[in-house]
């Protein structure tokens, strides 16, 4: 008996909450007949990643499993979940079959499906990998928000705001724009820091941008004591490091502009 040839893995990058944004070799991916894999942090849990196809009309194939993706910084624990989940997509590449890993954002970008990827690599090198590349959820909020990220030869930092106050104070003078994410555990530290340096007038809080559930802060002070969710992102303009008409910051746009 031949034994089967092994399936495809594939990471397909949704983007960060509005259907609209699916590329279309993501969009293909979903129609064929891989098995769908999902991230969740617990059993039972709902998978933000599968909304975004839901949403976009798709329905569940039959054939589909969540991954529990623990939020937790334990690195035991994390290699636990991580080696279980691995093993699981393993079992179903054995039969040939391709398996599609959901992902929010871009998959290249902060994203579960490379600790998978490490994973099912360190259990079986041959596996066949590919990545479909989304829109990241700060390129998204810029578009939303008509404010440039960057122009010309103005510099761009992209970080996890869990580096700490101290790191973000000490890039400010380097960039002239600052993209901070996850700020939940960090946020009214962050507000500290905008205030003392003068910048809640250039800064930007977004929440779960392209879903119905999206929010845009621009009075960032009023957010400070507030529990916001994980994901959510601050766009910060440096003053420090002027470029004439673009210092704009986050302006409210007057009704005539397009939302």
């Amino acid at each position: 008996m031949s034994i089967p040839q092994k399936g495809r893995l594939m990471g397909v990058s949704l983007g960060p909450g509005d259907p609209g944004l699916i590329t279309r070799r993501a969009w293909e991916a979903l129609q064929g007949p891989a098995h769908w894999t999902y991230p969740v942090r617990r059993q039972g849990d709902s998978s933000y990643a599968l909304d975004i196809v839901r949403r976009a009309g798709l329905s569940l194939p039959a054939a589909h499993t969540p991954l529990v993706f623990p939020m937790t910084h334990d690195t035991a624990i994390l290699a636990r979940y991580w080696l279980q989940a691995a093993q699981t997509a393993l079992d179903i590449l054995a039969t040939g079959r391709d398996v599609t890993f959901l992902v929010e954002g871009d998959a290249s970008t902060y994203s579960t499906f490379t600790y998978l990827v490490r994973s099912i690599r360190a259990l079986d090198g041959d596996i066949e990998v590919e990545t479909i590349a989304g829109v990241p959820s700060y390129h998204a909020s810029a578009a939303h928000l008509g404010e440039p990220l960057a122009e010309s030869d103005e510099t761009l930092a992209i970080l996890p705001a869990g580096y700490g106050v101290d790191t973000v104070e000490r890039l400010l003078p380097e960039f002239d724009t600052l993209v901070l994410l996850k700020v939940k555990p960090l946020l009214d530290d962050l507000i500290d820091l905008l205030v003392r340096r003068g910048l809640l007038a250039k800064s930007c809080f977004l929440e779960k941008v392209g879903t119905p559930e999206e929010r845009v802060v621009r009075d960032v002070a009023r957010l400070r004591g507030e529990k916001v969710n994980y994901l959510s992102l601050l766009l910060v303009r440096n003053p420090d490091r002027p470029r004439g008409a673009l210092q704009r910051g986050c302006r409210k746009k007057s009704a005539g502009e397009n939302a």
